[in-house]
């Protein structure tokens, strides 16, 4: 007698929180432009690339969170040159 348990389907949450955190990078880039850039910019980067890696349905928007997140720090980096100190501000 073998003792097995019932075969109950699993939800599928892997693609769903890839496509979380797609967005999430998405929205963090984003405001990573405005303001917390160093902070902001390489959450967005990390969120974008384990949703890609896990496989999300939304790439463009993982791919734009990416971009933005690159674009966060490059918007710091040029504000330090500019302004010749170690943050920035408006």
């Amino acid at each position: 007698m073998q003792l097995t348990a019932p075969a109950t389907p699993r939800p599928q949450t892997g693609t769903r929180d890839a496509d979380g955190m797609a967005v999430a990078s998405f929205i963090l880039g984003l405001l990573g432009l405005l303001v917390l850039n160093l902070f902001l910019g390489p959450i967005a980067i990390i969120l974008s690339l384990v949703s890609l890696w896990r496989g999300t349905a939304r790439k463009g928007r993982a791919y734009l969170g990416l971009t933005l997140g690159v674009a966060d720090l490059a918007v710091l980096a040029v504000a330090m040159e500019l302004s010749n100190t170690v943050s920035w501000s408006l």
